[in-house]
């Protein structure tokens, strides 16, 4: 997928798989550096989203079962659709306007961080004002987005030349 045969639908296949596979990272992130209280856990933010939405508690909350665990389904469909569409944002424009790729992706990540944490979600009330929100809170959420992006360039770059290798032969 070089310059001269840059095809939209391949950049956002290709961004859709990325943000898939950052989006499991972003969760490994949380995991090491979880960026809310246990108390504030109980309704993340995904699940806050929908119940603004209209979405009953039922759903939001709703759960499967691994090894003993109560995983939220719900929140992460929000989650994984989150990080693809950003991929696919990102693979798409980052072609056309190159100084998004700056620092890999990770200015990019500042940028989803700061109009989501910062600006959509607090202006929703999905989360907290910003000054409400723990430092723990900002600090994981800013460098777990850095991560998260720097992950959708480094699968994007290898996935966009992957097939631009194949398309010469």
């Amino acid at each position: 997928m070089g310059k001269n045969n840059f095809d939209v639908k391949d950049a956002l296949i290709i961004g859709g798989i990325a943000g898939i596979v950052s989006g499991f990272v972003k969760l490994g992130w949380e995991n090491l550096l979880p960026p809310r209280t246990p108390e504030r856990e109980k309704t993340n933010p995904p699940q806050r989203f929908m119940q603004q939405l209209g979405i009953p508690k039922k759903i939001t909350h709703a759960t499967y079962t691994y090894s003993g665990h109560q995983m939220p389904w719900a929140s992460f469909i929000i989650h994984f659709g989150f990080s693809a569409t950003f991929g696919m944002i990102y693979s798409v424009t980052s072609h056309y306007v190159p100084i998004l790729k700056a620092g890999q992706g990770t200015f990019f990540g500042i940028g989803v961080w700061g109009a989501t944490h910062l600006g959509m979600m607090p202006a929703m009330k999905t989360v907290p004002e910003v000054k409400d929100q723990p430092l723990e809170e900002h600090v994981s959420e800013l460098l777990g987005h850095m991560a998260w992006m720097w992950v959708n360039h480094i699968v994007i770059s290898e996935l966009s030349h992957e097939l631009s290798e194949k398309n010469k032969k």
